[in-house]
């Protein structure tokens, strides 16, 4: 199982990477792996805004449907169109190509409630 030292990490297994004020947001490699088989990713194409711990979207897989929250509050300025073809990708390169959404932090101070790599681990019993 990967574990990338430059992400921030939830309680409810997304990730976010901080580059400038952009964050990148995604599920981490062990959800992927509880979940099985992604099938599809539910989100809003008019999705705007996000608020730190609500749900954006859901992702379907063979085994059960999980919703999808947000480690910060942030303005969205990308949804990764591409997985609404290929879900498999989420399963396949969580940290790249299987990215959700992009969105402008817009409370940065959120981001210090949030798991280290070392804390993510201990979370999940590695």
């Amino acid at each position: 199982m990967v574990f990338p030292e430059d992400l921030k990490y939830t309680k409810d297994h997304e990730w976010v990477r901080v580059e400038g004020n952009i964050g990148t947001i995604g599920i981490t490699d062990h959800a992927q792996g509880e979940l099985g088989d992604v099938v599809f990713v539910d989100i809003p194409n008019d999705l705007t805004e996000v608020k730190k711990g609500e749900s954006f979207g859901t992702i379907e897989a063979v085994k059960t449907v999980a919703d999808i929250y947000a480690p910060v509050s942030g303005k969205v300025v990308e949804i990764n169109s591409s997985i609404n073809d290929h879900p498999e990708v989420v399963n396949k390169d969580p940290y790249g190509e299987g990215w959700l959404i992009k969105i402008e932090i817009t409370n940065p101070e959120e981001l210090n409630d949030l798991l280290s790599v070392e804390e993510y681990k201990q979370l999940i019993g590695q």
